[in-house]
């Protein structure tokens, strides 16, 4: 019986090395500040890559955790969401899209429990986002050499959401290093990163001004060194945060426009009912709350938001005659379509993820900042569901997870929770 149970264990075991696996995924943190579609193609032979790399005893234990089986359980709620859906089938198809990427999380997860290479995604990512940041100053100068025809001032590529929301990934996430580095007296290095993580503050504060950034940073830092550092570090972090913040306040003029404008388009709306970037954020925000209040348990259905906005303008004027497909909070976005029972799935995956990552590592600091700023800045977006942010969460979490999950490292001040 011994006999046959070890060799039922090794058919179990992987049959191909990780290391083709790991690279595609080290190109895909790579390529995602620049593109969607490389990503994506190399999404699919990495699938490919790690099928036959899967330990399935192994997989199948990891499913029986809240962080792997709830982000399945998000898509396939709005898999069973298209049968109430009044929407068109297609329509209904096409949104269940976006949640098909946390399919690919619990496999990055088993993936980094028996790879060594996480620390590799996350350099590309950084390198990557560092050369990118370096071209936005470039453009700021000589905007003719943007890749983007028409391009913003300052965003070469893609759009200033994405690019902020990278940029602020990578300035906090990289203090972790230059902490350690000053600590182990490697101040060569340290003092190298510390002039990046200013380079990415100065071009958020005062090239590309993303207000949804600039909001969350301050909660991230906080929520970050709070966990991580000794109390007495921890109020000297934060004062010399808010220090910086003051400063860059009095010294960036776009970033006090943009603050003025916000005041001002909040008051047009209300005077008006103005379609301005606040006003139609406070308009989706109201109608989401009445669409859920009509199916409060189980929502309107997959795919149902751009027809419910679209009965709700019909004869109106101004921010009210508005349709979108997206209300820009994920909250209502996962509230309008699945109801309480999807509002519930999306709490438990955030939850799940925060106190997986409540350790003392670079894996742990890393794997919290992307969740801490995906709960923040989806106040104002639905970011789990756009492309590079939402993926930008899967690879986070599912590269930290797997590291932590096989890590060793101490945990924090505040005890670790099991996940």
């Amino acid at each position: 019986m011994a006999r046959i149970k070890a060799i039922r264990l090794l058919a179990l075991k992987p049959t191909k090395s990780l290391y083709p696996a790991d690279i595609l995924v080290v190109l895909v943190a790579a390529t995602l500040p620049w593109s969607t579609s490389l990503p994506a193609i190399l999404l699919v032979f990495w699938v490919w890559a790690m099928a036959p790399a899967t330990d399935l005893a192994a997989f199948s234990a990891l499913m029986r955790r809240p962080i792997c089986y709830l982000p399945v359980g998000f898509f396939a709620l709005a898999l069973v969401g298209t049968l109430w859906s009044s929407a068109p089938w297609p329509t209904r198809l096409y949104s269940v899209g976006p949640l098909a990427k946390f399919l690919a999380l619990p496999l990055l997860i088993h993936q980094f429990q028996r790879s060594s290479r996480g620390s590799w995604v996350f350099a590309a990512f950084f390198i990557s986002c560092t050369c990118l940041m370096i071209y936005s100053w470039i453009v700021t100068i000589e905007p003719q050499l943007a890749l983007k025809p028409n391009a913003a001032y300052g965003v070469p590529i893609k759009n200033y959401i994405d690019q902020s929301h990278e940029f602020a990934l990578c300035m906090i996430g990289i203090l972790y290093v230059v902490i350690q580095d000053f600590r182990d007296r490697r101040f060569l290095r340290a003092s190298l990163l510390a002039v990046i993580t200013l380079a990415f503050f100065a071009n958020m504060a005062f090239v590309v001004v993303s207000r949804t950034a600039m909001v969350a940073i301050p909660f991230m830092i906080a929520a970050i060194v709070m966990l991580h550092l000794p109390r007495r570090a921890t109020a000297a972090v934060i004062g010399g945060a808010l220090v910086l913040v003051f400063a860059v306040w009095a010294g960036s003029p776009g970033l006090r426009e943009r603050a003025a404008k916000a005041v001002a388009e909040y008051q047009t709306y209300k005077e008006a009912n103005a379609a301005s970037s606040v006003g139609l954020r406070l308009e989706f925000w109201r109608k989401s709350l009445k669409f859920w209040s009509e199916t409060p348990l189980i929502g309107h259905g997959t795919g149902s938001v751009k027809s419910l906005f679209e009965g709700a303008a019909a004869g109106e004027t101004g921010a009210s005659a508005e349709i979108i497909a997206n209300p820009h909070n994920q909250t209502l976005y996962a509230a309008v379509q699945w109801g309480l029972l999807g509002v519930l799935v999306l709490y438990g995956i955030w939850l799940s993820h925060l106190l997986l990552f409540r350790g003392a590592s670079l894996a742990h600091w890393i794997g919290l900042l992307v969740v801490a700023q995906n709960v923040l800045t989806s106040t104002f977006n639905s970011h789990l569901f756009d492309f590079v942010p939402g993926w930008i969460y899967v690879l986070g979490v599912g590269v930290a997870g797997g590291m932590v999950t096989t890590s060793k490292a101490p945990p924090s001040r505040n005890a670790a929770l099991k996940a």
